[in-house]
């Protein structure tokens, strides 16, 4: 017996987001920028600056951020 996918609503805030957008979150206490690298359902993986990684005490300067979590900086 195989399941049926069902398809997702996709809010319209995350409908609009594009790869390269430049968008803001608070990480430590910390603002970070960076842009958007990927897409995902319930987030985005940013890709920030070697020195907010390093400040925000990340592996690398890539990260997940919820898409609750960051704003998009025009």
């Amino acid at each position: 017996m195989a399941f049926q996918p069902h398809e997702k609503e996709v809010s319209e805030f995350v409908a609009a987001r594009r790869i390269g957008e430049w968008i803001s979150f608070t990480r430590n206490d910390v603002e970070v920028h960076g842009t958007i690298f990927k897409i995902m359902d319930n987030s985005v993986i940013v890709e920030i600056s070697p020195e907010d990684a390093k400040e925000i005490g990340a592996a690398s300067n890539m990260t997940v951020v919820s898409h609750k979590k960051y704003k998009v900086v025009n």
